[in-house]
């Protein structure tokens, strides 16, 4: 296997201006998750995916969403990408699913003002009527690392920063 990734928490200043923009307000409610973030990993040697996990307890009600600060950032070789998708049962059996579908996680948004901060929004899919607990340290997601190449006549100059939508911009 190839080592092309290496995962990282973000600075406290990173994860707590990101938790104060959600809402989340109790300065020692942040400080006890920082210091608890469990970086991903692997659940088995044959798994693909590395498990994010909740850096909180949250209550989403059926048909809610939330934005999870997870408090990490990963480094990566150029010509690779994280991919975020769910856990593998989680949307069946919870009706839970990634807002986005699948999150991609660019090599270069490591470098972001937001120091690449990954930021995971879950949706309660009203469809089994249920409200969902998640408990901190509670895997949220999974990631998978992905090569990937360019097409041919691509000329992208523009660098990176800042976090969601900003390589649109």
């Amino acid at each position: 296997m190839q080592t092309i990734a290496r995962f990282e928490k973000v600075s406290f200043v990173a994860f707590k201006e990101a938790c104060i923009s959600l809402g989340i307000k109790n300065t020692d409610k942040i400080i006890t998750a920082y210091e608890e973030i469990r970086l991903p990993r692997r659940a088995t040697k044959g798994s693909a995916g590395y498990d994010f996990f909740s850096a909180f307890d949250v209550d989403l009600k059926k048909g809610g969403a939330c934005v999870f600060p997870t408090g990490i950032r990963c480094k990566m070789q150029e010509g690779w990408v994280l991919s975020l998708y769910p856990r593998s049962g989680m949307g069946f059996k919870t009706g839970l699913r990634l807002a986005n579908t699948v999150g991609i996680i660019d090599q270069d948004y490591y470098y972001s003002d937001n120091e690449g901060h990954i930021m995971v929004k879950l949706v309660n899919d009203s469809s089994l009527g249920k409200d969902i607990s998640i408990k901190r340290g509670n895997a949220i997601c999974q990631g998978v690392l992905l090569p990937f190449g360019i097409a041919e006549g691509d000329n992208a100059e523009n660098i990176r920063n800042g976090g969601f939508g900003s390589s649109g911009e």
